[in-house]
């Protein structure tokens, strides 16, 4: 099985909003977090339009994609904001694929470094970023300070520790 990595346009808004509900319902059932009080996923059609990326993968070229990540651009910085893979299609290697391809995407682009914000224990989450060369970080932008704000207000730190990460480009 073959599988490429392409570039997001506005018609893949519907499979792009399906695979992070579908994704995030294996997160929230691992934090143990109430659906009705989780957030919703965001409105692909503003991820697609949002300053930055978003990259599919789809495993045979005839195929709907499978998972995505979005890299926003951020005060001049690349953060990851989302990635996320179909449950059934985990565990072989599509993740990693996403990342890989983002980060060369981002060295393409003339970045110096990628940021993200995660779940420390969540072993899809933190470990998961470790081991492709993301280490823990403090937030040190307007715009990073803001995320982790964000996150407290909405809560999220309640399911567990939240961090940001960053790697080198």
């Amino acid at each position: 099985m073959t599988s490429m990595i392409r570039e997001a346009i506005a018609a893949d808004a519907e499979v792009i909003q399906r695979i992070e509900t579908v994704a995030d319902a294996l997160l929230i059932e691992a934090l143990g977090a109430p659906a009705p009080e989780w957030p919703s996923a965001a409105d692909a059609t503003e991820r697609i339009g949002h300053p930055g990326y978003v990259l599919l993968l789809e495993e045979d070229s005839d195929s709907s994609p499978v998972g995505f990540v979005h890299v926003l651009d951020a005060d001049g910085a690349a953060h990851l904001e989302q990635l996320s893979v179909l449950p059934e299609h985990g565990r072989r290697g599509h993740g990693r694929r996403l990342v890989e391809a983002a980060l060369d995407e981002a060295r393409r682009r003339g970045y110096s470094r990628m940021t993200l914000r995660t779940y420390a224990d969540i072993p899809w989450n933190a470990p998961f970023y470790a081991s492709c060369g993301f280490k823990e970080s403090i937030p040190e932008s307007g715009f990073h300070r803001h995320l982790a704000d964000a996150e407290t207000r909405l809560g999220l730190d309640r399911y567990g520790r939240r961090l940001q990460m960053t790697v080198p480009l």
